[in-house]
């Protein structure tokens, strides 16, 4: 599957007249580039694009184009559609987000920051009975769940910890729900909502916080809230061990603590 990651968004530069441009840049997930142009804001649209997307590899147009920035979502989406091509809004656009990067002028300016709004508290309907933190080797954790017959399994290769470098003896860390009978439909609500990463927010004193999950392109949740200075430890304990990881951690959702049935787990990493 041929898969490009796109980006089209205004630049804080301006033309010659005075007016911002709109920038567009493609490439494909090792880095390469593939299409780079700018245009005045009366030409960011559609069929602007769709031009520069047919020009783009010497017109072999791809299967998926994946967008980071929510901004870029809407005009990108109606170009692809009238090209037969998919869109997947997903934060994953690590080739791109580093190019991106290597362009910066003004230091005081991140060109892949978004806006994010405040965490949202997790609709009551789907609150599990209980929840703890766990680790698996890293070596374990593929094997481990790609065997069981879990009814929702997100495990990217990308995320694969043969593929990120990490050592198998590594304690990758993450977070178990136990749902009870809300199991499934928290596991599926999980799923329409597209996890990316789940992190311990303290409070100031540090001894109580909560759990917040990125999810979607810039949707915050509190998944988790604690007053309890030995939580609050063990959130600190988790956060080292995700750095020892390099980011990687799991969500996983099971019915309870029997060990015999699982509903959902995910792969996650912080970016």
């Amino acid at each position: 599957m041929e898969i490009w990651q796109a980006d089209f968004y205004k630049h804080d530069r301006k033309n010659k007249e005075g007016k911002h441009l709109w920038e567009l840049l493609i490439c494909d997930p090792q880095g390469h580039i593939i299409q780079e142009a700018k245009c005045p804001q009366s030409q960011a649209n559609p069929d602007w694009l769709i031009s520069q997307l047919q020009q783009a590899n010497r017109g072999n147009l791809p299967d998926r184009i994946q967008v980071f920035r929510l901004q870029s979502l809407s005009l990108l989406s109606i170009a692809a559609e009238k090209l037969g091509i998919q869109v997947e809004a997903t934060r994953r656009t690590g080739a791109l987000k580093a190019e991106l990067r290597k362009r910066i002028i003004d230091e005081n300016y991140d060109p892949v920051k978004l806006e994010k709004p405040p965490p949202q508290a997790l609709p009551e309907n789907l609150w599990g009975e209980s929840w703890r933190f766990a680790t698996f080797r890293a070596g374990d954790l593929v094997d481990y769940f790609s065997d069981r017959p879990l009814p929702i399994l997100h495990m990217p290769e990308s995320l694969l910890p043969i593929n990120l470098g990490i050592a198998s003896t590594i304690s990758v860390p993450g977070v178990i729900i136990y749902g009870g009978r809300k199991s499934m439909y928290l596991a599926k609500w999980l799923q329409e909502a597209k996890p990316f990463s789940l992190s311990y927010i303290p409070t100031e004193i540090g001894k109580s916080g909560g759990l917040v999950l990125e999810s979607g392109l810039v949707d915050r949740w509190i998944l988790a809230t604690f007053e309890d200075e030995e939580i609050a430890q063990a959130a600190q304990n988790y956060e080292q061990r995700k750095q020892a990881s390099l980011g990687l951690h799991f969500l996983l959702v099971q019915p309870d603590d029997s060990g015999m049935t699982y509903t959902g787990f995910w792969l996650l990493k912080d970016e």
